[in-house]
């Protein structure tokens, strides 16, 4: 028997399981660590539009391979792997286009499926894995997953070399695109964020300046900090005040790129998307390459993560390491 995490409308709970038996083409995995995203707090409170409970969370995972199903090639027990979580049908329009993340028929590991990494074990198709280096340890390692999703972002928006960024959220997410921005040589970078903690946060990792997302210029004194319109705005929280600051602080012919997951629809002021050539760009997760790209950063030490986690806690205490996550007073909460 093993131990496996439910978030359910009771909240969330432990409960026993059976161990998993890997199928054709599929690796059992020992969890090491199991990131808390923003979407596992959403869901439990109600806010997540594509996840419904009762679920198994847990898809920012690492772990070592225990065992393989049938045919499985490339990977043997003992390796310490990193899972891409999204699970694709590989058959579909976009699929064979090498889309896998928009695939037609998607599931995802630890969101929409049986199972979840915030598991003793579980198992997993040998097509979503990824090798950990030594270089890194399993606290970096956690950060393989959400690393990925502003290295794909940035790459939509078509790079940030040489050009004024704006992010909307200082929470990981648009904490990691601030860094990876900056490695990736963006001129300048404004956060906006609501509380004055996070808002310092963002200045100690290295943001020009940060806004008062709640200032009813917010907008203005974004366009002011940078000097200049910004050629790119990425929207970490994706709400309707965000998205009507990150059109107004967009210049012409200038690029949103929606990052955060929205609760519910926004409306958008079409007659200045028309006008100002905007272009609004939805990103979806991450593909391989973004995966390979962010284990580089890591390795490299490019991107330095280390200020990130502000809580551990062990798998039995899921629920206070969730009510962590959700206090607004952590950045990066892991399960160990």
């Amino acid at each position: 028997m093993m131990q496996r995490v439910i978030v359910s409308g009771d909240g969330v709970t432990v409960v026993s399981a059976e161990v998993p038996t890997p199928g054709a083409g599929e690796v059992l995995v020992r969890t090491a660590v199991a990131g808390i995203c923003g979407s596992d707090t959403h869901a439990l409170h109600g806010r997540h539009p594509f996840i419904t409970l009762p679920y198994a969370p847990g898809h920012e995972v690492s772990g070592t391979i225990t065992s393989l199903g049938p045919g499985v090639t490339g990977f043997e027990a003992g390796q310490r792997v990193t899972v891409e979580p999204f699970l694709p049908c590989w058959e579909c329009k976009q699929c064979l286009a090498g889309r896998q993340n928009i695939c037609e028929r998607l599931r995802f590991f630890g969101c929409a499926h049986d199972q979840g990494g915030m598991a003793d074990y579980f198992t997993i198709d040998q097509r979503r894995l990824h090798v950990i280096p030594d270089e890194l340890d399993w606290t970096t390692a956690a950060f393989i997953e959400p690393l990925g999703t502003p290295v794909h972002a940035i790459g939509l928006a078509g790079g940030v070399a040489g050009k004024t960024v704006a992010i909307l959220g200082a929470g990981p997410i648009g904490l990691l695109t601030l860094l990876v921005a900056q490695v990736y040589g963006a001129k300048r970078v404004v956060m906006t964020a609501r509380s004055a903690a996070n808002r310092a946060r963002a200045l100690s990792f290295g943001a020009a300046a940060a806004v008062d997302a709640t200032a009813a210029d917010a907008a203005d004194q974004v366009r002011a900090a940078l000097g200049e319109s910004a050629d790119v705005v990425f929207d970490c929280v994706a709400s309707q005040s965000t998205t009507s600051q990150a059109l107004a602080m967009a210049a012409k012919g200038g690029t949103v790129v929606v990052v955060g997951v929205p609760a519910a629809g926004v409306s958008i002021p079409l007659p200045l998307v028309q006008d100002s050539q905007l272009r609004i760009q939805g990103s979806a997760t991450y593909l391989p390459a973004d995966f390979a790209e962010a284990i580089r950063l890591l390795v490299t030490g490019q991107v330095d993560v280390s200020r990130l986690v502000t809580a551990t806690h062990p798998l039995a205490d899921a629920a206070s390491a969730f009510d962590d996550a959700a206090s607004g007073s952590h950045l990066k909460v892991l399960l160990v």
